[in-house]
């Protein structure tokens, strides 16, 4: 790919996220400059669907003038104020009312912070100043997945379960406990159904949880479907399942809704989906649509009553960022919310789903293709060797990448999580425009296969 003139300025004083930044000068950026609808356009004029809606965020695609008009207002009346020492703006009281109206369980207080790594890591330091204030300080440890993602700082990139976050970051840090992936298509043991495999992990888990001593396991934490780990679906009965283990040795629990929050899986959020009670939700990228930074974090009101009255004794909750509650970001963030109740984008979300998962679903006659899963409009098509036995490619094939190559000359952007693709389109696309997305990354496919069989002969 030639570089353009942006690209070649940004390889040279640009230090990129999740990229191979010694292979960046020879593989230029795709230089994006502008969006509407569905659709990112790059500085060549070439137009792309954003097949994952960006970073999973951008819900209401790219050119919602209500959100950019928001966002005008709140800068023209007031471009920034703190929420530290009793201060607070109007924007930010209607979100955070807004979204305890929405929560999927009672919620009694909603925090603000700038991405789902703060969010996430702010839930960390919240469990552990709990059950410092219940008079249980032993009680720290937190439980995840492996292949889980719950972003990049510290302690979130520590929760997370992939190797690209941890090797040579020194992650994750002590306390941080890993349990497997419920991912049945790899998972399960042969003629194990959904149910029976929900049952080993749960059973799984409690071993665990037994081994470390309950006594020293604070929280367990996922994501309803679990995202850049592949848009992994839970097994049938395994949040209830797991569940019981939890509430069985007093252990919080902890939604990661970064992803799939506002709509993506057909509920307004994926813990109504999957029958989830969390203690603790996170939330952000649709959030706002992605228009500006913001997440937030709701706490149960025997997690908020705990940790109020402890701030009380030590004299503040010393816990905050700068630009928590910015009132632009909340502005941004609450005219969102109306948007998708005055739209029905949920209702959207649920008319389309059958399709994009028949479409989806339909790439799993592909001779590449091992398995192809998802929920409301999130999915994901895994890319096998061996259909049969389900062995992956060796990692320097990069039949993932490739195909995500193979799509960009296609005109969509999709996203490799090593052999699976991605599929996270903004919530207000149409059918029409679903078809064309899939018989674009059909004429990917095409390629792919005719590249691999081509070398493999």
């Amino acid at each position: 790919m030639q570089a353009s003139t942006i690209g070649s300025q940004d390889v040279a004083v640009h230090l990129h996220s999740y990229t191979n930044l010694a292979a960046l000068p020879s593989t230029p950026p795709l230089v994006v400059v502008k969006g509407d609808g569905i659709f990112v356009e790059d500085d060549a004029g070439k137009r792309y669907i954003e097949g994952m809606a960006g970073l999973w965020c951008a819900s209401l695609g790219f050119s919602n003038a209500r959100l950019a008009e928001a966002g005008s207002q709140a800068l023209k009346t007031l471009p920034y104020y703190h929420t530290f020492n009793q201060r607070t703006n109007p924007a930010v009281v209607q979100l955070a009312e807004r979204l305890l109206a929405l929560a999927p369980v009672p919620m009694a207080r909603v925090f603000f912070a700038n991405s789902g790594s703060e969010a996430n890591d702010s839930a960390v330091k919240m469990v552990w100043y709990y059950h410092n204030a219940i008079g249980k300080p032993e009680k720290k440890k937190i439980i995840a997945r492996k292949r889980a993602y719950h972003g990049v700082t510290v302690a979130a990139a520590s929760m997370g379960g992939l190797d690209a976050n941890h090797r040579d970051f020194d992650l994750p840090l002590a306390r941080f406990i890993h349990v497997d992936t419920p991912h049945h298509y790899h998972g399960a043991q042969p003629g194990e159904t959904e149910e029976a495999f929900a049952t080993r992990l749960a059973e799984g888990l409690e071993k665990t949880i037994l081994a470390e001593g309950p006594e020293t396991v604070a929280a367990f934490i996922a994501e309803p479907v679990m995202g850049a780990g592949g848009v992994l679906v839970p097994p049938a009965t395994y949040f209830e399942k797991v569940q019981a283990v939890l509430k069985k040795h007093d252990i919080l629990f902890i939604a990661d809704e970064v992803i799939c929050g506002f709509g993506r899986t057909g509920n307004m959020f994926g813990s109504t989906t999957f029958g989830m009670k969390p203690d603790i939700l996170t939330c952000a990228k649709a959030l706002s649509s992605g228009y500006v930074p913001i997440s937030a974090v709701m706490v149960s009101d025997k997690v908020h009553a705990a940790i109020a009255a402890n701030s009380g004794k030590i004299g503040t909750f010393g816990h905050g960022y700068t630009y928590s509650g910015h009132p632009v970001a909340s502005a941004v963030a609450l005219e969102t919310l109306k948007v998708y109740e005055d739209e029905d984008i949920l209702g959207n979300v649920r008319a389309l789903a059958p399709q994009f998962q028949s479409l989806v679903k339909s790439f799993a006659a592909r001779p590449l293709v091992g398995e192809a899963r998802g929920v409301g409009l999130i999915g994901a098509i895994e890319i096998v060797a061996d259909k049969a036995t389900r062995a992956p490619f060796a990692a320097d094939m990069k039949a993932g990448y490739r195909l995500a190559a193979f799509a960009l000359e296609e005109g969509l952007i999709v996203r490799a999580m090593g052999d699976s693709i991605g599929l996270c389109p903004p919530l207000i696309i149409t059918a029409e425009q679903l078809q064309d997305m899939f018989a674009r990354l059909g004429r990917a496919f095409d390629k792919l296969e005719a590249e691999m069989l081509a070398e493999a002969a």
